[in-house]
């Protein structure tokens, strides 16, 4: 088989090449394998399809010449290609169509040629149909071009790929493009082989498309098949060949000898039919008569089709086309559809999935079939198992419900036992049962089409339905529930019930809070009940935050409020038995009234009342009356009640507390009452003892809801009964009548909660009051707030009884002195106590104002400079006039004097430099010297002299200036304080460091020293220098490191704070450079680190070298193969070791072998005593070595011819002579010459060459005598390298003795021999310098000695007459230095007689220092010259200022003048300008002139020149009009006189500077007057200043005022709201109550009157519609009034946001007011130490 292939493919190719000449055997033809049409010429019969962009003569004639026609005579021609070429008629013409070939006797007449000079040409062949393409011969008449390139189309021209390159040059004309060789087919090279420039005609190019030299392994791969394939073929010429004249002249006749022309063109190929034909015929519209033409339509086989048969026949694609191959036809086979179809396509994806056997896919199929071979039937047909498949009957229609079945009723299609599939049995729904799938199956319902399932599950819930199951009825699906369960699937609770579950019953009650809850119903996933206002909790039980279950006593109304009351105080740790302050006092008699306004609920309600009764017996009859608005309407809840019941009698038990009314009083909601409660008789008329003045405390009366009144206790149903008889079990009733309160039973609680949520409509707000109360919450039982210190009710809304001043922080106690005071209770809002008579103050407490020692109160002693002292001690408050002290008796920190009562004097500011308030008071207190009556100053501390006017020794500032002082000199401790220079008193700056210190505050440390400024523990750098960086070190010991922590700058790889150490895994620290890597081999080394001084790792056995990675030591060779021992000659070595890589020794000088065994070249003798050879050796040696670089050099050269060849060798000398042949060429073409002038150039061509060769001649002999010079110098350079080998033998032994001293003592031999060679290197420097240099030092020196001897020769004799008289003149002085008086001076210069010690001198003197240690002499009040001068230098530095000030002003004068003069200067030159050009234009004017008279004036001169001068003359014009030159000459005029202008400026000027000079002197003058007025103005302006605050402060209590009035308004509007909302709720409820219960109850009674009485239900009819009318009348109104009540309560919240916003301007207005009034106070004092 593999042979079979092989062949064929051998066959193939011989087809395909060119190269073979043998015919395709067609023995077996296209019925046993591949078949191809025969190949030919594709150019015939296809003139019309080929192109040339290019063709000569095709508009006109057009001349051309033959280059290589040079013997003959004829050497240019015409081309005429307008018509056809015939031999006869028009042998001129060359078309295209010329190069087919035609096998005529005029091939070689006939051609295509181009235009001249055109480089750029084209041929193109154009195909009807793809085609195979095998090679192209093209056959040129002229030279080959020199490029061109071979370019096809497979798809008809719109795409192009090159198939071949050709060029001459290939690199400079197709830069980029490979010149091979070639390796596969489809590279694309660039070929030079024809492009040559021979021959000059009959070249040939050819190109064939597969290469015979390359191996094709399958030449049916697409790759080799797209090679071959073509529908266009294109020829691109793009260079001519020319022999470069046209490069040096462009003349016409030179472009007519270059020009593309070709003989024959030859393009090979044949029908491209992919193997499936063996003939081709034309193409519809081609002529089929035409001899050798290749058609390009194939007669296909193989049941194929198409143009190239590219494509399968109709019906026969069941295998995929491929093209045959060899002996494989790879025919198209016949799809297989079972008799169903008659078409089919070729599915790819069928024919894999199948192993590649069949891919045809059947299209259309009949007789309800369907699949790929028509094999199955389609959807709602099934395969009857008897029929054959073939059978048009063999599907048969299914019979399945389309509700229930899958898919509408499909049935399956066939019998297949391995799927459980019997054919024409129905598929159901998953809840579909049935053969017909025509009924739910158990638990499912509603057989249906649009069920995905046929049937819906039945949906029941399990934890509602009976015994839990999920049967339901199979139509309507409805499930069996449990008792208290519904719904269609039971999965709903009956009404109040939720929590469905697994339970008996299946849900729970909702169990809503009767009263928490407005109904029973709940959520059923939740339970949530539906809550009344502000209640929360699944059962509504509970209340939000903020909002609280009322007591059942919570409406209690005080006695005290509107009569005679009795205060009570609270005492701490004891229980409170009353509410409110206290108790009113009810006498025998008496009557007390209640307002109330507030019932929540129309109901009955029990009266308590609650007393103390301080009497012996119980108080006999008090009578309580209920005193209603009016009426009582009949529909209305308490419609039942008579008069008879408001009036009620108790008595008041002695021993008890409280008492409740034997009947309940009917109350209503929204009605206002009063409760009158008269005391008639405390004891029986008929008793024996009375009393006149009896008397009953009453604390208060409360109101208790009447259980039996609420539905919740009396419905009737069991829940009700439940309540009530718990209620009543637990006596809840009892727990609200005393005022301590009993622990409260839950069940109690549960129930009263439930009370006050119906009662309420839902929870109540606690309203703690914000300021009274800690938390916005309250107690959720009985709503009480937790109140702030001392503060009581239930809101924390007042102060308790004892306290007062009600406010954010709770309450302040009385504290009434009980000494002073009537009573312990003060006034609420001022606190203040009611005093006895002589007591004073607040608290009752003290003696009145200027009195102290209460209770036995004397006068104040103050002096007279206070008007109150304290209390208790006496001493003074308030000491005015600069005094303080107990008794105001001495004067105030920063004043003198003694204020003591008639005999002190007034308190005076300190002059430390100034007073107190001055801001410039540098002195803690002072005191007249009683001796000198001067003012001492106690300086504070920074600050010295007389009046602490500077800064003491370590602060620095001017304190001398307004608002300066005297600061600390920020050095960060590091001077000393004491050194008054060692900071600068006016800057800071620190000037003396200390401890090692710098900068501006001493707070870093020096360069080179490091550490914590801070802490002065400044040390120096200890920096090694071998690993520091040298740019960071001035010498060995003078290193710069890091000033925080003393890290030196390493060099790489170092590490240490000093740098003294290398890194891990580094070593050699002594090189100076930084330390190097050990580089150890981690494998053969036991770790990676080195010793740090010589590098050597730690090796393992077997291993040596510095990193281990070589043999041991004394062995060679690749450690990791073999280690071998040096086998050295121990005589001849340097070191025992050898090379580790080779072994050879390393051997002395004059030594040499392997093993350094025997003497070496140029050395002589027996070893080891070996000599050096004698001088000759080494010439001759050397003349040998050159030698034999010659012979290499010859021999590289020899070896260059061999591979290269010889042309490549002499390639520049063959270049060199085509350029001369060309020079040659180039002369003959331009002159044309003769034989005779050719023979005489060849003649002086052979003599320039003789003359060359003598030349060369004596260029040899001087070559010869250099070369006898280079020999001398080789001799000399011999004598050299004798002389460098000995250097370097000695070189070696100062290398080895180094590494000795290295490896003994590094460290120390480095240092001392880089000390040592620096120190050398130095001195010889200085030495040489000091000799060599010119002039050097020594000559220097010398000279210098000589001059100075020449000097004092010269000068002695003067220098020892001057010292003689310097002498006698310091005699002199010392005599009257020795008269001097020191006192005098003392009093001239400090102003103060010399004769006082400097302790009392307050002007000092000589030798005088203060408390700082600074000289004293001069100050305050002293006269001296220090003083003086001081003063002239004020008043000079003063004077300066203004003289600078008056500079300026003259400087802008000068600069006004100065610009004035520039501007007289422009306007000067301008005029000159002018005047300049003025005159130029005059002088031209007159040249022209005196030409144009000349002119007139030649005798050559004609009327008509002088006419045309006229003209020109009379053209000219004035460039201005009359008016316009007089306006410009007088325009210079102006600029002219305004020159004159500037000495009035100048003298301008002088006046201005008059008038600066007498300004200043004003301004001295007026210096003092401006300081007066800027005092002045300064003291108005804080008049103003101060009026404007007493404005303000006006402004602000009014405003004050209005807030209050505004707050009082909007409290009272407040309660208004509050009052007619809760009367709007009360009515509200009110008529809701009328329209739920009375007017039923009403109804109803009438109803039974109708029957009773018949006569009256006329009356009683109307009756009830006037109570209908009535009630809607009510509900209008209640709406009505709940829609006001919530527009009162937007408006509430309004006013209180504005209230709240006005407190907080009214804050904020309060602090400026403080503000204002400090800043007063302060000007105040400043005003008062004015003097």
């Amino acid at each position: 088989m593999w042979r079979c292939r092989r062949q064929s493919g051998r066959s193939v190719i011989f087809v395909l090449s060119v190269a073979s000449t043998q015919e395709p055997d067609f023995a077996y033809g296209c019925t046993h394998g591949s078949c191809y049409p025969a190949t030919g010429d594709l150019l015939v019969g296809r003139e019309m399809n080929l192109k040339a962009s290019s063709t000569c003569g095709l508009r006109r004639r057009e001349p051309y010449c033959i280059v290589s026609h040079l013997q003959e005579q004829k050497k240019c021609f015409h081309c005429d290609s307008r018509r056809p070429y015939d031999p006869y008629s028009n042998p001129t013409s060359h078309r295209i169509e010329n190069v087919i070939t035609t096998f005529k006797p005029h091939r070689k007449k006939s051609w295509w040629q181009s235009e001249n000079g055109k480089s750029d040409v084209y041929l193109q062949l154009d195909l009807e149909a793809e085609f195979h393409f095998t090679h192209v011969i093209m056959t040129f008449k002229t030279f080959r071009p020199a490029a061109m390139l071979i370019e096809r189309s497979a798809d008809f021209g719109r795409t192009w790929q090159v198939y071949r390159y050709f060029a001459f040059d290939c690199e400079s004309t197709f830069p980029g493009i490979s010149q091979g060789p070639l390796r596969k087919v489809d590279d694309v090279i660039c070929e030079s082989r024809y492009s040559d420039i021979e021959p000059s005609t009959e070249g040939e190019v050819i190109y064939r498309v597969l290469e015979p030299a390359i191996q094709i392994e399958d030449p049916y791969s697409p790759n080799i098949q797209n090679q071959l394939k073509i529908t266009n073929l294109r020829l691109n010429l793009t260079k001519l060949h020319t022999l470069g004249d046209n490069l040096l002249d462009s003349r016409t006749e030179i472009k007519e000898k270059y020009y593309y022309a070709i003989y024959e063109l030859v393009v090979r190929g044949n029908c491209f039919c992919y193997g499936h034909a063996s003939e081709c015929a034309p193409i519809d519209g081609i002529r089929d008569d035409i001899e050798g033409m290749v058609h390009g339509r194939c007669v296909c086989k193989h049941n194929t089709k198409g143009l190239n048969c590219e494509q399968c026949d109709d019906f026969y694609n069941d295998l995929p086309w491929r093209p045959a191959e060899g002996r494989n036809t790879n025919a198209c086979k016949k799809c297989n559809c079972n008799g169903h179809s008659n078409q089919c396509h070729f599915d790819m994806a069928v024919y894999l999935a199948t192993g590649n056997v069949s891919g045809g896919v059947c299209d259309n199929c009949l007789h309800n079939t369907m699949g790929r071979n028509c094999e199955i039937c389609k959807p709602f047909y099934y395969q009857d198992p008897t029929r054959d498949i073939r059978d048009p009957g063999v599907c048969v229609a299914c019979d399945c419900d389309p509700d229930g079945s899958l898919n509408g009723g499909i049935c399956d299609g066939h019998d297949d036992p391995s799927l459980a599939m019997i054919a024409g049995q129905c598929r159901c729904k998953d809840n579909v049962e049935g053969p017909r799938c025509d009924k739910c199956k158990p638990g499912f319902f509603g057989l249906s089409a649009s069920d995905p399932c046929g049937c819906q599950p039945c949906k029941c819930d399990p934890r509602g339905t009976v015994s839990g199951s999920s049967q339901c009825d199979p139509v309507s699906g409805d499930c069996f529930c449990k008792r208290l369960v519904t719904g269609h699937s039971c999965n709903q609770c009956l009404p109040e019930h939720w929590a469905l579950s697994h339970d008996a019953g299946g849900c729970r009650g909702c169990d809503c809070d009767v009263g928490g809850a407005s109904d029973n119903q709940c959520s059923m996933e939740t339970g949530q009940c539906h809550c009344r206002s502000h209640m929360i909790g699944r059962q509504c039980n509970q209340v939000e935050s903020g909002y609280f279950f009322m007591a059942l006593d919570h409406y209690i109304y005080e006695a005290e409020n509107g009569s005679v009351f009795e205060e009570r105080e609270y005492q701490p740790g004891r229980p409170v038995s009353w509410t409110g302050t206290g108790f009113a006092r009810a006498p025998e008699g008496g009557t007390l009234e209640f307002a109330i306004n507030n019932i929540p609920y129309s109901m009955e309600y029990d009266i308590l009342i609650r007393y103390e009764l301080q009497m012996p017996r119980d108080w006999e009859e008090v009578r309580v009356m209920v005193i209603r608005p009016g009426p009582i309407p009949t529909s209305s809840p308490c419609g039942n009640t008579i008069p008879a019941d408001d009036l009620l009698t108790v008595s008041l038990p002695s021993g008890a507390r409280f008492v409740v009314l034997p009947q309940p009083v009917c109350l209503e909601r929204g009605v206002s009452y009063k409760l009158r409660v008269e005391f008639i008789r405390y004891a029986d008329r008929n008793s024996i003892i009375t009393s006149t003045n009896a008397f009953v405390l009453v604390d208060s009366i409360a109101l208790l809801p009447r259980y039996s009144s609420l539905e919740m206790f009396t419905a009737g149903d069991p829940a009700s009964v439940t309540r009530k008889q718990s209620y009543e079990r637990y006596r809840c009733h009892e727990t609200a009548k005393s005022v301590s309160r009993p622990q409260m039973s839950e069940v109690c609680a549960k129930l009263i909660t439930s009370m006050s949520a119906l009662i309420n409509d839902g929870a109540l707000p606690c309203e703690c009051d914000p300021q009274g109360s800690l938390s916005s919450e309250c107690d959720v039982r009985g709503g009480q707030c937790r109140c702030r210190p001392n503060v009581s009710g239930r809101r924390c809304d007042e102060c308790a009884p004892g306290a007062y001043g009600f406010g954010p922080s709770g309450c302040k106690l009385c504290e009434c002195s009980l000494e002073g005071s009537q009573s312990r209770f003060c006034e609420r809002y001022s606190g203040q106590c009611l005093c006895r008579a002589g007591a004073f103050g607040q608290r009752c407490d003290g003696c009145q104002a200027g009195h102290w020692g209460f209770p036995n109160c004397r006068p104040c002693e103050c002096n007279g400079h206070a008007d109150e002292c304290n209390q208790r001690t006496g001493a003074c408050i308030n000491c005015r006039s600069n005094t303080a002290g107990e008794k105001c008796d001495r004067c105030a920190n920063g004043y003198y004097g003694n204020p003591t009562l008639g005999l002190g004097s007034q308190c005076r500011p300190c002059p430390c430099p100034e007073g107190p308030d001055s801001g410039r008071n540098f002195a803690a207190s002072c005191y007249q010297d009683n001796r000198n009556q001067q003012v001492v100053c106690n300086c504070n501390q920074g600050y010295t002299g007389p009046r602490c006017d500077e800064c003491a020794s370590g602060y620095y500032g001017d304190p001398s200036k307004i608002g300066g002082q005297c600061q600390p000199c920020r050095c960060s401790n590091n001077i000393d304080l004491s050194d008054p220079e060692a900071c600068d008193k006016h800057t800071g700056q620190c000037l003396k460091c200390l401890y090692n210190t710098e900068g501006p505050d001493c707070g870093v440390c020096k360069s080179r020293y490091y550490g914590d400024a801070s802490r002065r523990n400044c040390r120096k750098c200890t920096c090694n220098f071998l690993g520091t960086e040298h740019s960071q070190c001035l010498s060995r010991e003078d290193c710069v490191c890091q000033r925080a922590t003393g890290q030196c700058q390493c060099l790489p790889h170092v590490i240490g704070q000093t740098c003294d150490h290398c890194a891990p895994n580094y070593w050699n620290l002594a090189s100076g450079q930084g330390c190097e890597s050990c580089g150890c081999d981690p494998d053969n080394a036991y770790t990676s680190a080195c010793n740090e001084f010589t590098g050597q790792c730690q090796c393992r056995v077997g291993f040596g070298g510095k990193t281990c990675k070589d043999c041991q030591e004394n062995h060679w060779g690749d450690p990791r193969v073999l280690c071998r021992a040096c086998d050295c000659d121990p005589r001849g070595i340097e070191s025992s070791q050898c090379n580790r890589v080779t072994g050879h020794c390393e051997c002395k000088q004059g030594v040499s072998g392997v093993r350094c065994d025997q003497c070496a070249r140029g050395f002589s003798g027996t070893f080891p005593d070996c000599k050096p050879c004698h001088q000759c050796f080494g010439d001759w040696d050397r003349i040998v070595q050159d030698l034999a670089t010659r012979t290499k050099v010859l021999t590289d050269r020899a070896k260059e011819l061999q591979t290269t060849g010889l042309t490549r060798a002499f390639e520049r000398k063959f270049k060199e002579l085509e350029d001369m042949l060309a020079q040659v060429r180039d002369i003959v073409n331009a002159r044309n010459l003769s034989l005779v002038s050719s023979s005489a150039l060849f003649l002086s061509l052979r003599a320039q060459i003789t003359e060359t060769t003598d030349t060369l001649n004596q260029l040899e002999g001087d070559l010869t005598a250099v070369q006898d010079s280079n020999y001398e110098a080789s001799n000399a350079l011999s004598t050299l390298e004798r002389e460098a080998k000995e250097l370097n033998l000695n070189s070696d032994q100062l290398n080895r003795q180094l590494d000795i001293l290295k490896n003994s003592n590094f460290l120390g031999a480095y240092d001392s021999i880089r000390a040592s060679y620096n120190k050398s290197h130095d001195a010889e420097h200085r030495a040489n310098r000091s000799t060599t240099d010119i002039p050097s030092t020594v000559s220097r020196s010398a000279d210098t000695r000589k001059k100075t001897e020449r000097l004092i020769a010269q000068k002695r004799d003067d220098f020892n007459r001057k010292n003689a008289a310097n002498k006698r003149t310091l005699t002199d002085l010392n005599a009257k230095a020795q008269n001097l008086d020191i006192k005098k001076i003392n009093e001239k210069v400090c102003g103060a007689p010399g004769d006082a010690p400097c302790v009392d001198s307050p002007c000092g003197g000589a030798g005088c220092r203060d408390d700082e240690g600074k000289r004293h002499c001069g100050g305050m009040n002293c006269n001296g010259a220090i003083a003086v001068a001081k003063n002239a230098l004020d008043r000079s530095k003063h004077a300066e200022k203004e003289l600078n000030k008056a500079m300026g002003v003259v400087e802008e004068l000068f600069k006004q003048a100065q610009e004035a003069k520039d501007k007289a200067q422009a306007a000067l030159e301008k005029a000159s300008d002018t005047k300049n050009k003025a005159d130029h234009s005059n002088n031209d004017l007159r040249d022209l002139i005196k030409q144009i008279r000349d002119f007139l004036m030649q005798e050559g001169a004609d009327p008509d020149s002088i006419e045309a001068v006229a003209s020109q003359v009379l053209e000219l014009s004035i460039p201005a009009s009359p008016r316009q030159i007089q306006h410009l000459a007088d325009e210079i005029k102006d600029r002219v006189k305004s020159l004159s202008n500037v000495d009035a400026i100048l003298e301008q000027t002088q006046n201005d500077v008059l008038k600066a000079e007498k300004l200043l002197l004003d301004a001295k003058k007026a210096s003092a007057v401006i300081i007066f007025l800027k005092i002045q103005s300064e003291t108005t302006a804080r008049e103003r200043d101060l009026n404007d605050a007493m404005d303000r402060l006006g402004d602000l209590g009014r405003q004050i005022e209005a807030l209050k009035t505004k707050r009082a308004n909007n409290s009272l509007y407040a309660a208004r709201a509050e009052e007619m909302a809760t009367m709007a709720r009360d009515k509200a409820n009110e008529a809701k109550e009328i329209l739920d219960g009375e007017l039923s109850d009403k109804y109803r009674t009438v109803q039974g009157l109708m029957e009773n009485k018949a006569k009256t239900m006329q009356d009683a009819k109307q009756k009830a519609e006037r109570l209908r009318d009535e009630a809607k009348e009510l509900l209008k109104d209640a709406q009505d009034k709940l829609q006001r009540l919530a527009e009162l309560e937007k408006d509430y919240e309004e006013n209180q946001k504005v209230l709240e916003g006005k407190a907080r301007q009214l804050d904020g207005l309060e602090d400026k007011m403080k503000a204002i009034l400090n800043a007063i106070n302060k000007q105040i004092q400043v005003y008062n130490t004015c003097q």
